[in-house]
């Protein structure tokens, strides 16, 4: 990877005071009690964390809102010293915390953060359907392009083959890697689009590119494809993006090429993130994609550990795929209907392997 081109973009970063991080802290402990057995999936639950957020240290607020509302080009929000719980408890073996109120200060942190950047929402194919999803290795799964593989994670939008995929999306940092190597990856389009030829971009904006499901969202280990989707769409200059150089897969040659330019600028001005104990990072899901570069984990209880929740925009959007009450759509396969077949005759090239 060169050095970063567009130094200039690099993420807004919001390190909260020793005082603000106190306040956070108390706000949360309030905020857990009064969730107590409450599911985490529902709107009684999202109600107690809106009312509450109002009390989070107005600096915090204000950087997540003009977030939420404009936007930054680097398509990043970096918010660090958010509390988190002392001790934490060991880093979950098999990517599941067995009760989110082992690690109630920091669950309750990142909702109350994402509650100011739009509306939560879960999935039920993905994590058993939680909304706060616990990020750390696996063993056997080190090279897997997913979540609890440790290789070198390819850039992609987040669920870009979901209709109601994410629009926002954080991850909190309960646990560097023990070499503190490991890197979360951003990059966003609209400061590359000069870099972009004439054609890339004309190509980028046609429907000639279909995403493969990851294997949590596919029905019953079968193969379905997103609708043809275009990669660029919006105001010229300042488009989103949906993409995922790994799962992604052009229908014509010329959208391949086009595909690959996009991938080599975007290589030319990625910005890693470290992510320490208590960074929170926020990804803009329309406008910038994110991946991670490789770490080795020990799988002794104290590996990489991150927390991930999403957001939208818009909730009423999904209120036909999601049961009454609730912030977690209903699987896939439901929604969709029969997986979309592999249309004969359309790729070339081969096929790309899917995300899993």
């Amino acid at each position: 990877m060169s050095s970063n081109e567009y130094a200039d973009a690099a993420p807004p970063t919001v390190t909260l005071t020793t005082e603000e991080a106190t306040r956070v802290r108390a706000v949360c402990a309030e905020v857990a009690d009064v969730l107590g057995e409450i599911d985490l999936g529902t709107e009684p639950a999202m109600d107690i964390v809106s009312l509450a957020a109002c009390r989070l240290p107005e600096r915090l607020v204000a950087a997540l809102t003009a977030f939420r509302r404009i936007g930054h080009p680097a398509g990043a929000l970096v918010v660090r010293n958010v509390p988190v719980d002392d001790p934490l408890p060991p880093t979950p073996g098999d990517g599941y915390l067995p009760d989110w109120r082992t690690a109630r200060i920091a669950t309750a942190a990142q909702l109350l953060a994402m509650s100011q950047l739009g509306e939560i929402i879960g999935y039920a194919d993905e994590k058993r359907g939680r909304i706060v999803q616990d990020i750390a290795p696996i063993i056997g799964a080190e090279r897997r392009q997913e979540n609890s593989g440790s290789a070198y994670l390819e850039l992609h939008t987040e669920n870009g083959f979901h209709p109601f995929k994410p629009d926002m999306l954080s991850l909190l940092c309960l646990r560097p890697d023990h070499d503190r190597v490991g890197r979360t990856l951003t990059g966003a389009v609209a400061g590359l689009l000069p870099k972009l030829s004439r054609v890339c971009l004309e190509e980028l904006r046609r429907p000639l590119f279909r995403i493969r499901f990851s294997s949590s969202f596919a029905q019953m280990g079968s193969v379905g494809y997103s609708a043809p989707v275009a990669v660029l769409s919006g105001p010229p200059e300042d488009p989103e993006l949906v993409a995922d150089f790994h799962a992604m897969e052009p229908l014509t040659r010329e959208a391949r090429w086009a595909l690959e330019e996009l991938e080599t600028v975007l290589a030319e001005a990625l910005t890693p993130v470290a992510l320490d104990t208590g960074t929170l990072l926020v990804v803009d899901n329309r406008h910038a994609v994110h991946g991670r570069t490789p770490f080795t984990p020990r799988y002794d209880g104290g590996d990489r550990w991150l927390r991930r929740c999403f957001a939208v925009a818009d909730l009423r959007r999904s209120r036909g795929a999601r049961p009454p009450g609730s912030r977690v759509c209903r699987p896939l396969a439901g929604i969709l209907g029969p997986p979309r077949p592999d249309p004969p005759g359309q790729t070339v090239g081969g096929t790309v392997t899917a995300r899993v």
